[in-house]
């Protein structure tokens, strides 16, 4: 991996001595349309410790190092063909003190309370991103998790927090992201349902989340069975890269083929750029680039 020349320790100072210049950056920012002149979108996803899931195939802690984990997000974003970041609000302001968020796209990272293992976890609480904030910092859409449980009460809690922000965001032209999943508990773990079924049923639910769905675009796992996935709907979709176990190669041909569906846009990828198995997270991102853009220059 090709080491970014970032001042980490500017950026602890700056956050000590001077937090003001957070939102003067933000204000400061160049900003860029939501799509290019392809249409398509790659976003790299950096939201994951904010609900404790830290862990990258078989290292539970791989996500832990904020340093290590920074500067893997500025060589990912430096990257040609990379358009931009979905992250919690710790995240953005450090990239944005670090200077890395011009014409990107910025989606911040809105339900993280539902925390990973806890006995509470499908009662995703909005504890990260509001839209007032969003729209004072000038970033682009807000994104949520969105996992039902027809047997946990606590997932209508999530869909009506759900519902509003997606009214929300739509009031102020703002890009609604909405990551739906039919999940269950099998012992202490909350597992996501892959099928095509399940998928479909997630689908239908979330896209009737809020008062309008003009904004609203949905973020899906690539699963067995995507031609019914995608039929199942109209809007703009951007497809999920999880934390993929098997070769990377196996990985990019699934993206690649899912790419030429209805209403696939692009995807949204964290831990199989940010932590590929090999480490090299600028080819990792070089052949998602190509997945979503098929080759073409950027």
């Amino acid at each position: 991996m090709t080491e970014p020349v970032i001042d980490l320790g500017a950026l602890r100072d700056a956050r000590a001595r001077y937090p003001e210049r957070i939102t003067e950056l933000a204000a400061q920012r160049r900003r860029r349309p939501l799509l290019g002149d392809d249409g398509r979108l790659l976003l790299v996803a950096a939201d994951h410790p904010a609900r404790g899931a830290l862990g990258v195939r078989g290292d539970p802690h791989a996500m832990a190092g904020r340093d290590d984990l920074l500067r893997r997000l500025v060589v990912a974003l430096r990257r040609p063909g990379v358009d931009g970041v979905l992250g919690t609000a710790d995240i953005i302001e450090d990239l944005l003190l670090l200077g890395e968020l011009d014409d990107k796209v910025v989606i911040g990272s809105m339900n993280r309370g539902g925390l990973q293992g806890a006995t509470f976890e499908l009662d995703d609480r909005f504890t990260g991103y509001d839209v007032p904030t969003l729209v004072a910092l000038g970033l682009d859409g807000g994104k949520m998790l969105c996992r039902i449980d027809l047997t946990d009460a606590g997932s209508v809690a999530t869909l009506e927090a759900c519902g509003r922000a997606v009214t929300e965001l739509s009031r102020n032209n703002l890009m609604a992201m909405v990551e739906p999943f039919m999940s269950q508990r099998q012992g202490d773990r909350v597992v996501n349902q892959l099928t095509a079924e399940a998928v479909v049923k997630s689908v239908g639910i979330s896209s009737g989340l809020g008062a309008t769905s003009a904004r609203t675009w949905l973020k899906l796992p690539v699963v067995d069975g995507m031609e019914q996935v995608m039929a199942a709907t109209t809007l703009p979709t951007l497809l999920l890269g999880g934390d993929p176990s098997g070769a990377p190669e196996e990985t990019y041909a699934l993206w690649q083929k899912a790419q030429s569906l209805p209403n696939v846009r692009g995807l949204v990828v964290g831990r199989a750029l940010l932590y590929p198995p090999d480490g090299d997270v600028s080819a990792a991102v070089d052949a998602a680039v190509g997945t979503v853009r098929g080759g073409v220059p950027v």
